[in-house]
């Protein structure tokens, strides 16, 4: 029998004394900031503009010598945080022999009760809130457009968190049913003249039935080779869209796509339009603020449904194929039809993104569905928090919200000179986000949730209880 062994290493030691390696961390941060520099010379260290027909080189050294040293410094704490999580991690607690075991509720747990409901508040009267703040309808038609197509991740999230925070099934082509229900509703309202309400269903229902064909040939792949297989899934119907010419237009897109109605009511400046019905002073911000309420209904349908769906015996399958397949076989649940209900069920919601998608915007082309769109809907599904539906909210906020904030900050053209435009850099910013994610919170801003079974009481579970993190 081999004993162990009692020899240790520096960084462990370092660990044990609560010390941060201050040559080794200052050596790591230098050759960050170097590498830095050196991406910084083809990338930011000069900008191009044209005069006429010449093409002028602007350089922008300053920028460089105050992001290096930004590096330098946010490298040297990330040195001095991980060596502080190992020291908590090697020295244990005084009271960790003694103290009961258990899980206790986290502070998300204690505040979601009262949050939730303020979150939903602020969410039904965000419309009356921008009127109020702005001093008028028309002035407030950014925010509101900015809310609907936050509305739209969110459901487009939620609809993911089904096949990925749920099931467990990494799908990188979730665009593709974006898509197919974007174009079902466009080709159905212009050929056959349908309204918004019947196209609605069907376009789901299309969705649903491609997440099937996509489920059946993917369903002994797992991991990686599921990922590439629906990414290539959703680059095959982009190109479909764009060379099918006699159906879809091709890239040219389909245009006057008939806008959606309020129950057969117009919104229109007409005697049987909405504002003459209800003797109101017309106004194109109608049409907007329907729209907003009308995407906030869809996405909390898909929330109602997810989490009804969880406490059901297909939602329990979803997260025992999560957990270990394997095990899931050997308790007799036909993972099948466990992989295909999660497809076809996240697929629905996506065509009902879609459709709401091409009756907001009028116009759909094969560009709005590329996969860039399925990176950003991951991104939101992973950093709040696989499984966790106020968590992909919240991150929905934030990765969709956040870029159009950054048109706003005027005054850092202040501090980096007028020609900075800080939308620039939406997706360093964005990446630098991720990596901070990484580090500190690598389960995504929620890794707790409330359990989907309750056996005579509830209990909170920790997300260091569970194997994957997330339930």
């Amino acid at each position: 029998m081999n004993a162990p062994s009692i020899t240790t290493t520096s960084s462990d030691v370092s660990a044990t004394r609560g010390r941060i390696d201050w040559a080794a961390a200052l050596k790591d941060s230098a050759k960050a900031a170097l590498v830095m520099f050196g991406l910084s010379i083809p990338l930011l260290a000069y900008r191009t503009d044209q005069s006429g027909a010449d093409l002028l080189l602007d350089p922008r050294w300053d920028l460089v010598a105050i992001l290096c040293p930004i590096i330098f410094a946010l490298r040297l704490a990330i040195h001095a945080f991980t060596a502080t999580r190992a020291y908590r991690k090697a020295v244990p607690s005084p009271r960790q022999a003694t103290e009961v075991v258990h899980a206790e509720p986290s502070a998300f747990q204690k505040v979601s009760r009262f949050g939730i409901p303020f979150f939903l508040g602020v969410a039904l009267a965000f419309p009356f809130i921008v009127y109020v703040v702005q001093g008028g309808l028309n002035e407030s038609r950014y925010w509101i457009d900015l809310g609907i197509l936050i509305l739209t991740y969110v459901m487009l999230g939620w609809g993911l968190n089904i096949v990925v925070g749920l099931a467990g099934l990494l799908d990188l082509g979730y665009v593709a049913f974006y898509a197919v229900g974007a174009y079902s509703y466009a080709l159905l309202s212009t050929t056959f003249g349908w309204s918004f309400w019947i196209c609605l269903p069907l376009a789901g229902i299309l969705a649903a039935f491609w997440g099937i064909i996509l489920g059946f040939p993917v369903l002994r792949l797992r991991g990686d080779y599921l990922a590439i297989v629906t990414l290539a899934f959703g680059e095959i119907i982009r190109l479909v869209l764009i060379n099918w010419v006699e159906l879809t237009n091709g890239g040219a897109g389909i245009a006057s796509i008939p806008r959606a109605t309020f129950f057969g009511i117009p919104f229109n400046s007409d005697e049987d339009g909405f504002a003459a019905l209800f003797g109101l002073e017309y106004s194109p911000m109608h049409r907007i603020v329907f729209l907003y309420y009308l995407i906030l209904i869809l996405a909390l349908l898909t929330n109602f449904v997810t989490m009804r769906l969880r406490r059901l015996p297909v939602g329990r399958a979803w997260e025992a194929l999560r957990e270990d397949e394997i095990a899931c076989r050997s308790l007799g649940i036909n993972t099948r039809n466990t992989k295909l209900t999660a497809f076809s069920i996240g697929a629905m919601f996506g065509g009902f993104a879609g459709s709401f998608f091409a009756v907001r915007q009028g116009f759909i082309s094969p560009e709005s569905f590329n996969f860039l769109e399925s990176a950003i809907i991951l991104a939101i599904v992973v950093m709040g928090g696989m499984g966790s539906q106020i968590g992909v909210a919240i991150a929905a906020i934030v990765l969709v919200g956040g870029p159009e904030i950054l048109r706003n900050l005027t005054f850092l053209q202040a501090v980096f000179g007028e020609g900075f435009d800080p939308n620039e850099y939406r997706l360093l910013l964005f990446g630098a986000g991720m990596v901070a994610m990484m580090v500190w919170r690598p389960r995504g801003l929620i890794s707790e949730r409330q359990p989907s079974v309750i056996l005579k009481e509830r209990k909170a579970i920790s997300g260091s209880l569970v194997k994957e993190g997330h339930g």
